[in-house]
């Protein structure tokens, strides 16, 4: 990924603060061609396509969803836009450094909350001072009370991933990278969290939201990506984007596989994804 001190901006427009240009990624595993299990067979490298050309542009002030089946290459494509998988190829370009909700802190089961706080804001830049006064409002956010003076091995995911949530949004960063964070915690965590979030869009950040509910896109993003076998489907509004993707998802779910091929086609149609971008 390259970075760059400044984004790039049009006159009149939002700074772009991350773009990718025909990105595409391959995995290989190996599998075994052995006929019975209590035979050894020999492995065979077997490649495949998780991410088709994606090519798109985030600007300051917006919040992406991604939403898709699963499979369809959404955390992937996190990845390799915050810099942690590298691409097959293709071009990333970022203003700064992107923040992986739950990868980039870099936290320590052994130690309690309390510590990881301090180690977690350290480790993304924050200085002494800052840190101090980050504390409480990290607390504040994570929400899981006394349990923040106990180790983090003790928690359940749910709280691990609401006091790595915190610590991300307390640094402030410039791209904010979260990946199904928000289906953890209580109807008061959701509302703290997307009032921390709309936070840092109000202060001229770009946050990439990952979900496989279209209401939790809806109500929280103002734009929406869908990916659909790697490939990039439709790139429009988030209520839009966020109900055709519904419509498609239930006709999958109830077999309606001529209905959910025309949903794609129409999402496509009416939310056409950029195929080039121009800074």
């Amino acid at each position: 990924m390259n970075s760059a001190n400044a984004g790039w901006r049009l006159s009149g427009e939002p700074k772009v603060t991350i773009a990718a240009e025909n990105v595409r990624l391959r995995y290989t595993v190996q599998r075994s061609s052995g006929d019975r299990w209590w035979k050894r067979g020999s492995s065979t490298s077997v490649t495949g396509p998780v991410l088709r050309g994606v090519t798109l542009a985030a600007r300051e002030g917006e919040m992406v969803g991604l939403v898709g089946l699963n499979g369809s290459g959404k955390s992937s494509l996190l990845r390799v836009l915050a810099g942690l998988q590298p691409a097959t190829s293709g071009v990333v370009t970022a203003s700064a450094q992107p923040q992986l909700l739950g990868i980039s802190a870099a936290l320590v089961p052994e130690l309690s909350g309390e510590d990881n706080i301090w180690l977690g804001t350290l480790a993304m830049g924050m200085t002494p001072d800052d840190a101090y006064f980050a504390k409480e409002r990290i607390e504040q956010l994570a929400g899981i009370g006394d349990a923040i003076k106990q180790p983090m091995k003790t928690y359940s995911s749910g709280m691990g991933a609401r006091l790595r949530f915190a610590i991300s949004v307390a640094a402030d960063p410039e791209i904010l990278m979260i990946d199904e964070a928000l289906s953890t915690g209580d109807a008061s965590f959701a509302e703290r969290s997307k009032e921390a979030m709309h936070g840092l869009i109000a202060r001229a950040g770009t946050v990439f939201l990952v979900s496989h509910a279209a209401k939790t896109i809806e109500d929280m993003c103002t734009r929406a990506l869908w990916l659909d076998a790697g490939t990039l489907i439709a790139d429009g509004p988030a209520d839009g984007v966020a109900n055709m993707y519904r419509y498609y998802a239930h006709s999958i779910a109830l077999g309606k596989h001529e209905a959910a091929k025309k949903a794609l086609a129409s999402a496509t149609e009416a939310h056409p994804p950029n195929l080039s971008i121009e800074y």
